[in-house]
Formats: structure tokens, sequence, C-alpha cells
């Protein structure tokens, strides 16, 4: 096995996961409510009108009592749904029910709209294991949102939500990772400058 950036990748991927699995439930509640504050403040400091942004699954920061403020707000939210092709479609969340897409994650009920849906929103939520102070972000090996990044013409302010030890000086990158402007963790909201 080398130890090239895909085995580096592979490695901190499993650390990281180890790591949110062993959280105690007490630190999850702690660090959702800071999350969800420090995502209503980027939204309206931002005064953002529609976002795409992702469902939290149990072990991720918590993103969901932050959609459910955005939709009570009447900001328009936009949530991913895998294709087999690696892009990703997106759909109108409206807060209600959820399903699951084909790589198990969670996703609106609603209609499906195309990839370049996503051409409108002003504000982008990303999940991610890990990033680093230049913003460079590991995501979690599909590539589905480096794809879709890496896709857009005009690109809006593109966040990563992730715990606070997730944010580390250098992550194992290739060419077709794609950088984020900044993070949001339970501490605050950090802008990063590559």
């Amino acid at each position: 096995m080398t130890d090239g950036p895909e085995s580096q990748k592979r490695a901190l991927r499993a650390e990281l996961r180890e790591r949110r699995r062993i959280r105690t439930a007490t630190e999850r509640e702690r660090e959702a409510a800071a999350i969800t504050q420090h995502l209503v403040d980027l939204a309206s400091d931002l005064g953002s009108r529609s976002i795409a942004a992702y469902l939290s699954t149990p072990e991720e920061p918590g993103t969901r009592d932050f959609l459910s403020w955005a939709c009570g707000q009447g900001i328009r939210v936009l949530l991913p749904v895998s294709r087999a092709d690696g892009l990703l479609d997106w759909a109108p969340y409206d807060g209600e029910q959820e399903d699951e897409d084909l790589m198990g994650m969670p996703t609106p009920t609603t209609e499906l709209l195309g990839p370049i849906a996503i051409n409108d929103v002003d504000l982008i939520l990303v999940p991610a294991a890990s990033v680093d102070r230049s913003g460079m972000r590991l995501g979690w090996g599909r590539g589905y949102f480096d794809k879709t990044l890496g896709s857009m013409e005009n690109c809006p302010p593109v966040y990563a939500v992730i715990f606070d030890d997730e944010l580390v000086d250098s992550v194992p990158s290739e060419r077709h990772d794609q950088r984020v402007d900044g993070v949001v963790t339970p501490s605050g909201i950090v802008a990063l400058q590559p």
C-alpha cells in the first residue's frame, strides 16, 4: 500500500469517524445548539434567502435545527439527492418528511430538481470530515460535493459544518478536491483564505 493522498485520506477518515462515534449525547446536544446559533448568524449576516445544505445524520454536526429555523424564516432550502452518475440533484426542503437516497443519506420527499438548481442559492453548507486552515476540504470520499462545487461558474460562499477538532493545519488533497470559504463549528464561524 502506498502512502499517497488517497491512503492518507482513508486513514484520516477512519480516525475522524471514530472520534465522531464516541462523542457523548451531552456533547452532541451542546455542540448542535452552538452550531445552530452560528449558522443562524451566518445566514443572517449574509442576508441569505436561498440555501443549499444537507440533513445531518446523528453522528454529524447538527444542521437540522438550523434548517427548521431557515424554513420558518421563509428561506428557501435545497437539499442534495445523490444520483448513480455521481452528481447531485436538489430538492426543496419543507421541514417535513424525509426519505433516504441511494447512498442512505436523508433527503426530502419533495419534487426533484436537477443539478443546476443549486446555481440560484446564495449560501452553500457542505458536510466534511475535516478542513484545513487554507480551506481545503476533506470529504467522505464519494466526491459529490467536489463535483458540484467544481462545476459552478458563480459559486456563492461555501461553508463546511464540522466539529472544532476537525479544523486542522493541513489535510491530504488531490487535484479534484475543492476548497471552502469557511467553516462553522461549535466555537464559531471561521473565514478561510487559500
